[in-house]
């Protein structure tokens, strides 16, 4: 479903990814691991097209990405959670999620309903302000508002940072019940335990390169790599 080829990115002059190739194929689960400054969130940007790669290819389906514009990329059914959720803080749950709806109105069966069942509180606070909830109710809501444009793919940019416990709970099962759609994810994640219990392969990125590729619970039990690559 997605390959990326050799992508090189930068901003100015200063070079993150260097030679960057991996694949996710439809229905999979794959994690993007490594520290901060690993280059894990130019990926998903590259792959999204807020970021232009200076060389390299991006292809969904066939249909090359780099060079096409967010919105463009959006259509054709990618969905991106960025790190710092990016949700209007002035606009209630609703308006968020109604918003994104029509920004890309793509074909599906996610829609209000199916978002307020995988995550029960954006119903309960339906009326509330963005800026009134909490960073995990806030990561829940930019999810929901990136399944209501009906993704094939789903991009997840370090989903359980920051969270408490019951919350990164509730994220392992929103993930697998996402994935139970028939949706693909990539995420990007530091949280080793979390990307393990979600994920049935990984890439271990270590200064803007893939250091390690295998099954998730194959990275678990590498010590050399958790320890080069993943340890804080």
């Amino acid at each position: 479903m997605l390959t990326l080829e050799d992508v090189e990115s930068a901003y100015g002059r200063s070079l993150v990814l260097r030679g960057v190739s991996l694949s996710v194929e439809a229905g999979e689960v794959v994690c993007l691991l490594g520290r901060n400054g690993a280059g894990k969130t130019t990926t998903l940007r590259s792959i999204v097209g807020l970021v232009r790669p200076r060389s390299g290819h991006i292809t969904f389906d066939g249909t090359e990405l780099v060079g096409r514009s967010p919105h463009r990329i959006a259509r054709l059914g990618l969905s991106y959670v960025p790190d710092d959720r990016r949700i209007f803080a002035e606009l209630t749950v609703e308006e968020n999620l109604r918003l994104a709806r029509r920004t890309v109105n793509r074909p599906g069966d996610w829609d209000l309903e199916r978002v307020y069942h995988l995550f029960p509180v954006l119903e309960q606070y339906r009326r509330r302000g963005g800026a009134e909830l909490s960073g995990g109710e806030q990561k829940m809501l930019a999810t929901g508002r990136a399944l209501i444009q009906n993704p094939r793919l789903l991009l997840l940019d370090e989903a359980s940072e920051g969270l408490a416990p019951k919350i990164v709970q509730q994220f392992v099962q929103a993930v697998r019940e996402i994935s139970a759609t028939g949706i693909a994810v990539l995420l990007a994640d530091q949280n080793l335990k979390f990307a393990r219990r979600v994920a049935g392969r990984g890439y271990v990125m270590g200064k803007g390169t893939i250091e390690h590729a295998d099954d998730m619970y194959a990275i678990w039990a590498n010590e050399e790599v958790v320890r080069r690559y993943l340890s804080v």
